[in-house]
Parts: C-alpha cells; structure tokens; sequence
C-alpha cells in the first residue's frame, strides 16, 4: 500500500461526511424544529464520545483520560476567548450563531483527527485491514456530517455550504492517516490520547451549548426522547462497525 493510495483513501471518508446533508434538500424549513436539532446533534456526538472512550479506554486508560481533560479544557477556553464576540462569522451566520457553529466544526474537526490516526495505523497492519477500517469510518461519517449539518442548516446555512463544512471538519483524516501509516508505532501511542481529547471535547460542546439550548427551544420531553435515541442509534453504529 503506497502513501498516495491511504491518502485518497482516507480523503473518500472525508467527502462521505457532506452525505450528512443530503437530509436537507428534501426538508428546507429546519428553523422550525431547531430544539429537535440540537437535541439529536447532541445524540450523535454523545454516541460518537461514548465509542471513542470504550476504543481509548481499551488501548490505554491512563491516556485516553488525559486526553479528555485536555480536550474539555481546550474547548472550554476556546468558548472563553469567542464568548459575546458578534464580529464573528461563519458563512452566512454571524454573532452567537456563528460561535456555536465554529465550535462545531473545530470539535468534530478533533474528532477527525483521530479517526486519521486510525485509518493510517490500520494500514500500517495490513492493507486489508485499511480498507476495513477506512470503509467502517466513512459509513461513521455520515451521521457525524448530519450532526454539523443539524446545528448550521436550522440556523441559516445553506445546504451546500453545510456539506461543505462537513466535508471539512473531515480533512485532518488524509492528512493524519498519511504520517500515521508511516510512523505507525509513535502514532499508536499517541491514539489513546487523541480519542480521548475529540470525546472530551465533544461533551463539553454538548453540555455547554446544544443540550442547554435544545431544553430551552423544544418541548422537554422531545428533547429527551430525541437525545437518547440518537445517542443509541450512534452508539450502535459505532460499535456494530467496530466489531
């Protein structure tokens, strides 16, 4: 397995992420249900943060929860330096809005980070295994792509443009999967820690933002029910893919 060939392979997982906005083209009018939104894009980052801390945790306690910590505290401080800046923007959203969808994107970005680790350090092993593992992230891909997609359509973004954030929050996969397949022994190491830091992340993005807000936009009850079956469904994707 040459370097190009993980390149572009791992480069097909990352455009599998804008398929998460296909949902979109058929239903334009999300503002109306943006509290649904919010609780089922907390699911799926919830889903997707439990799957990587049961990966971590099996290759190496110590460091997966290292790297959670991390992970909360750098979003945290993230938060703390865009908080009440409304010259910030992101396409077409501005204020508020466009803080909660930077940090959406840089979350799942760290997230794809270590998906990138571990499509190189599959192809490190064998290339059968590669593929496997490459196949297995980009089926994962799509609900995270529908997560990004859930936070900035209902807020404005149009649908091309959430896939194409989508699509980005992906590239650090080709990039990273490209050193890791050459360097296969250091990045294994440093795995652990870097699924612990996107799954720390991704809590504290839920916590701090998209929980809060779906509880205050939607009927309680629907955020609940909407939260927990789209944690499940992640959840079970993630692990059913895994095996």
């Amino acid at each position: 397995m040459t370097s190009a060939a993980v390149f572009f392979t791992a480069l097909a997982t990352a455009v599998a992420t804008g398929l998460g906005a296909l949902p979109f083209v058929f239903k334009r009018d999300a503002g109306r249900w943006l509290g649904s939104a919010n609780a089922v894009a907390a699911g799926v980052m919830l889903g997707a943060s439990a799957s990587l801390l049961l990966e971590g945790l099996d290759r190496s306690g110590g460091r997966t929860a290292v790297g959670a910590l991390v992970g909360a505290v750098f979003v945290a401080l993230a938060y703390r330096a865009v908080d009440g800046r409304q010259e910030l923007h992101l396409g077409t959203l501005r204020g508020a809005d466009a803080r909660k969808a930077l940090l959406v994107v840089g979350v799942m970005t760290a997230h794809s980070a270590a998906e990138g680790i571990g499509i190189g350090a599959a192809f490190g092993d064998t290339r059968a295994f590669g593929l496997l593992i490459a196949v297995a992230i980009a089926i994962q891909n799509i609900p995270e792509g529908l997560a990004i997609s859930l936070v900035l359509v209902p807020r404005g973004t149009p649908v091309r443009s959430a896939a194409g954030w989508s699509i980005f929050s992906s590239l650090p996969q080709p990039l990273l999967a490209v050193p890791a397949f050459l360097f296969v022994e250091q990045f294994s190491a440093l795995l652990p820690a870097a699924l612990g830091f996107a799954a720390g992340a991704m809590v504290w993005m839920v916590g701090r933002e998209l929980l809060p807000d779906a509880w205050k936009q939607g009927p309680h009850r629907a955020v609940v029910g909407h939260t927990a079956i789209a944690f499940v469904l992640m959840l079970a994707l993630e692990l059913r893919l895994a095996a």
